[in-house]
């Protein structure tokens, strides 16, 4: 599939600060595809996932929001059915590759996170 890239933004864990990230996200043009929020201190990890990573930065920067890291993903489509998602970690979990990152996307799409970007991708594109 074509190319995606996480992005996690550090944000401060309180009222309105998930609403500031998302404006400026906005305002760069970027379409929030998923957004994970971990953590449940004084900071929060929010997951972004955009298709280019240089645009949503650079507009990320003017609103004062700092990407602490970015990294390529693999995005699948799948049909909206259980056991979807076992199948495909099954199927990479087979092939040796350690998953790092998973969460699901909108229009029913799954985003998959390893180190062995390439081998995750060849678990993918094999047939079941």
């Amino acid at each position: 599939g074509p190319m995606a890239f996480d992005l996690v933004i550090d944000i401060e864990n309180s009222p309105g600060a998930l609403a500031q990230v998302a404006a400026a996200i906005s305002d760069a043009g970027v379409n929030i595809a998923a957004a994970t929020c971990i953590g449940s201190g004084e900071r929060a990890e929010l997951h972004v996932l955009v298709p280019h990573a240089e645009a949503a930065k650079h507009s990320l920067a003017i609103s004062h929001l700092a990407v602490t890291r970015e990294r390529e993903v693999v995005v699948v489509d799948v049909e909206d059915r259980p056991g979807v998602l076992a199948d495909l970690t099954r199927k990479i979990a087979r092939a040796g590759v350690d998953l790092d990152l998973v969460y699901v996307a909108t229009r029913n799409r799954v985003v998959f996170g390893a180190a062995d970007l390439a081998g995750l991708r060849a678990a993918l594109d094999a047939t079941i």
